[in-house]
């Protein structure tokens, strides 16, 4: 692998694309972090919160009192909580996406109309970066959106399906 090649041409797309495609990357790795720090939760980590839960639940011998469903709520909320946690970080992540591929479409079309004005013409040549700054950004925050709203509906589905177990299993017990 040409690890050379591919940071220069890596390098090369990010000066075509303009300042606000480097801010595209910035926010499209934290959200796929976030993405798979979800995912590794889900895998790893969720069972022991279910667990625990059931173990706090099953250790108390009233479970049928006011205060005892009061508690079983209580249990259940808080691995809900845990398991929620920064999907709706991911889910801005998502919609800020395209936002910025919007932004980034202005600045390289801000910098055609200054090539056109500086110019005095319509020279394709001149105008060829400011059209590529304009269409990368935007290319660029549509996939990252794109990418990142299927794993983020697939997230917030996982949580919901796996809390409404738990609460279920909380309660036949």
């Amino acid at each position: 692998m040409d690890f050379q090649g591919a940071l220069s041409g890596l390098q090369e797309f990010l000066d075509r694309g303009g300042p606000i495609l480097v801010v595209i990357m910035i926010a499209t790795f934290v959200m796929w972090a976030f993405i798979l720090e979800r995912l590794a939760y889900f895998g790893f980590a969720f069972k022991g919160d279910a667990q625990r839960a059931m173990r706090q639940w099953s250790a108390r011998t009233d479970h049928t009192s006011w205060n005892a469903h009061a508690i079983r709520d209580q249990l259940v909320s808080e691995v809900k909580q845990r398991a929620e946690q920064n999907v709706e970080l991911v889910k801005t992540l998502v919609a800020i996406a395209p936002l910025l591929g919007l932004l980034g479409t202005v600045t390289g079309m801000v910098q055609v109309f200054d090539v056109m004005a500086i110019s005095g013409s319509s020279d394709a040549r001149a105008m060829s970066a400011g059209v590529s700054r304009a269409t990368i950004p935007t290319m660029a925050g549509m996939v990252a959106a794109l990418s990142g709203l299927v794993f983020s509906n697939q997230i917030e589905m996982m949580a919901k399906r796996r809390t409404a177990r738990l609460a279920d299993q909380l309660e036949l017990e």
